[in-house]
C-alpha cells in the first residue's frame, strides 16, 4: 500500500503532549501530521488530564478544516476515579469517549509492579490508590455502574480501560444491560489477558474490539512490541472486520510519528496476511466513524 491509504483515516488512540509523560508530538504537531496525511480525525488520550481541552483549541486555531482533533477523559485517580461529575463536564465539552481506569486500575498497577511503569508519568510524590473495576466474581464497582448509567442516558462512547478479563467482561455485560450502544474494548490482547473467544463474544454482544499497533512485533514499534502480529489476524478473523477498530496507541517519545506508525502497521498486515485495502478502510475509517458518530 502507498500512503494514499491514510486518506480518510481516524486514529482514535494517540498519546500527545502536553503531558506529564514524554511524548513524540504534542496535539498541534499531531494535527499537522494528520492533515498532511489526509486523516479525517484523531483522538488524543492522556492518562491524567482531560485531553479534550487542548484538542478543541488546537483544531479551532491551528487547523485547516480538513481534520478533526478530538480528546477524551480517562477515569483515573487524577480526575477522581469513577467520578460522574467529571463525566458530565466532559460530555458538555464534547468528549469523544470516556475510559474506565487505566494506570490507576488495580490490574494495571499489579501488572507493572516490577517495571516501575505507571503510565509514563515520571517521578510522582503521590502513590496511585488502586481502583478495582470489578471483583473476582465479576461484580462491578458500584461507582462504575453509576458512570455507565449516566453514559447510557447520554449515548456516550465507553472504552473499557486497563482491567483484566473478568473486569472487562463485567463492564461490557453491564454496559449493554443498561442500554449502552457504543462500547470499545481497549486492547484486549495486551495486559487484559482476554482470549480470542472472549473477544468474539464481546463483538457478538455489540462491542468494537481495538487493535493497537504499538504493541505488535514486526510493525516498526519500539515500545512494548511484545505481541505476535499473528494475534491481530486471529482477532480480525474471529471478530470480523466490521467489529474491529485499528488505531496506534503511539506517542511514546522513542516511537516517532503516530502517522508513520499507522502506515507501517497496516502495511505489515497486508504483507504478512494479505489484509486488503478494503478491509483496512473498514477498520480505520468506516468503523470508527460509525462508533463515534464522527461527522
Amino acid at each position: 500500500m502507498d500512503r494514499s491509504i491514510l486518506k480518510g483515516m481516524y486514529d482514535v488512540h494517540v498519546h500527545c503532549g502536553p503531558s506529564t509523560a514524554k511524548r513524540s508530538v504534542d496535539a498541534a504537531e499531531m494535527l499537522k501530521l494528520a492533515e498532511e496525511a489526509g486523516y479525517a480525525g484523531f483522538v488524543v488520550k492522556d492518562h491524567y488530564v482531560p485531553a479534550l481541552l487542548g484538542t478543541k483549541m488546537v483544531e479551532e486555531h491551528l487547523g485547516n478544516g480538513t481534520c478533526k482533533a478530538y480528546g477524551c477523559l480517562v477515569l483515573n485517580n487524577a480526575v477522581g476515579g469513577f467520578n460522574v461529575n467529571a463525566v458530565d463536564k466532559a460530555r458538555q465539552l464534547d468528549t469523544a469517549m470516556v475510559y474506565f481506569p487505566t494506570v490507576s486500575s488495580k490490574t494495571h498497577i499489579v501488572n507493572h509492579k516490577d517495571s516501575g511503569f505507571v503510565g509514563g508519568a515520571g517521578a510522582s510524590e503521590v502513590v496511585e490508590e488502586p481502583i478495582v473495576i470489578a471483583d473476582e466474581n465479576g461484580n462491578l464497582n458500584t461507582k462504575a455502574v453509576e458512570v455507565i448509567e449516566y453514559m447510557s442516558k447520554h449515548d456516550m462512547v465507553l472504552a473499557t480501560g486497563h482491567g483484566n478479563e473478568i473486569e472487562v467482561d463485567a463492564t461490557v455485560k453491564k454496559a449493554f444491560e443498561l442500554g449502552m450502544k457504543r462500547v470499545l474494548v481497549t486492547h484486549p490482547h495486551y495486559q487484559v489477558g482476554a482470549t480470542i473467544e472472549d473477544m468474539k463474544r464481546w463483538a457478538e454482544m455489540g462491542a468494537y474490539i481495538e487493535i493497537n499497533a504499538c504493541v505488535f512485533k514486526d510493525s516498526g514499534s519500539k515500545v512494548e512490541a511484545i505481541t505476535d502480529l499473528s494475534v491481530a489476524k486471529e482477532m480480525i478473523d474471529a471478530c470480523g472486520v466490521n467489529r474491529i477498530i485499528i488505531d496506534t496507541d503511539y506517542g511514546q517519545a522513542v516511537n516517532g510519528s503516530p502517522v508513520d506508525g499507522m502506515f507501517n502497521f497496516v502495511n505489515a498486515l497486508e504483507e504478512h496476511f494479505g489484509i486488503s485495502e478494503e478491509e483496512i478502510n473498514i477498520m480505520t475509517k468506516k468503523n470508527p466513524k460509525k462508533l463515534f458518530n464522527f461527522q
